[in-house]
């Protein structure tokens, strides 16, 4: 275990509320016809002044309000995104300067693990506070997924939100306190096509032609085919993580989970068992916000007065590649 206590939670939410009555009608069907195939009732549009660092810097801004660490009193800011705002500089950078520490030093990196980005971002502050590199760590992610969205394909234009998350990490001295207590990390790169955006980087180049990019520019799911590779290895990987922290299905109080879509939920719904309400469930006002998806579950479950002392919390998910995580946290 990894005795450490989470000190701040902070989330942001764009302005711009677009309904699932709004998808109906680009979506050219009957009023009700998203909200009754997907499951979702409204999501979150970024304006184009609400970047990536904007959203993420706001949030960070509210964890750190609430952790009292304002002025730059922490070790390093991981920025935890499933889509960066720009290839260089990462998105780190960018929410740091925004934060007005632009001239602190602090040391500012992303990780990437598209959906399981917070979890891996999490998984490096516990083991920068293992080895004693790190006291205090800020974690934000951030996504605009409206930004990759093809509206003539309404499975995944449908299901995807935007929004931002942080939490502030300390360091704790108590063996038997908050901490985490477990986690494993999986990835199947025979699911490496399920789940794409191929623009951005260096496969697709401007000498390719405006065609190309924009194709690129495209988000591409294979909802059924990443639905099965979960299927397959979520249950052993849970099993896993609660086994190692002496719990059960039945007894982890709290489950956080990735808001992939309803179908989504609902499985780990029945995967858990035990009382449904255990299982935080906001897609249907949020949608799938990709990486900031757990984390904002996660200030959800602290906001609705869930995360008493000694919670055991289970957070899981799947990302493209396909990679499956999950993780026992005590509060």
């Amino acid at each position: 275990m990894t005795p450490m206590k989470i000190a701040g939670f902070g989330r942001y939410l764009p302005r711009r509320i677009r309904t699932s009555l709004e998808l109906d009608a680009v979506f050219g069907e009957a009023a009700g016809w998203t909200e009754s195939k997907f499951g979702i009732r409204q999501r979150g549009v970024a304006a184009p002044d609400e970047t990536s660092s904007f959203m993420g810097a706001a949030a960070a801004r509210d964890a750190l309000a609430m952790s009292g660490w304002e002025n730059g009193g922490f070790d390093v800011l991981i920025g935890a995104c499933g889509v960066m705002e720009q290839p260089i500089p990462g998105t780190s950078v960018l929410i740091q300067d925004a934060l007005g520490l632009g001239k602190s030093g602090i040391w500012a990196f992303d990780v990437n693990q598209t959906c399981l980005s917070f979890l891996t971002a999490l998984d490096v502050a516990a083991m920068g506070m293992e080895t004693g590199r790190f006291k205090r760590v800020v974690i934000v992610s951030s996504d605009i997924a409206s930004a990759g969205l093809d509206m003539k394909d309404p499975q995944t234009a449908s299901i995807f939100g935007d929004g931002a998350a942080a939490v502030c990490l300390e360091k704790s001295d108590a063996p038997n306190g908050p901490g985490l207590i477990s986690r494993c990390f999986e990835t199947y790169g025979e699911g490496k096509d399920l789940a794409t955006l191929r623009s951005g980087g260096t496969r697709i180049r401007v000498e390719d032609g405006f065609d190309a990019l924009m194709e690129g520019s495209h988000f591409h799911m294979d909802a059924v085919g990443i639905f099965k590779a979960a299927a397959r290895s979520l249950p052993r990987i849970i099993d896993k993580v609660l086994g190692e922290a002496g719990l059960t299905r039945e007894t982890v109080d709290v489950v956080v989970c990735h808001q992939a879509s309803h179908p989504g939920v609902e499985h780990v719904r029945r995967l858990m068992g035990g009382d449904p309400a255990r299982v935080i469930d906001r897609f249907g006002l949020v949608g799938n916000q990709i990486a900031a998806s757990l984390p904002s579950m996660l200030v959800e479950a602290h906001a609705s007065g869930r995360l008493k002392p000694g919670t055991t919390v289970l957070l899981l998910g799947t990302a493209a590649g396909i990679s499956a995580a999950a993780m026992v946290l005590r509060t």
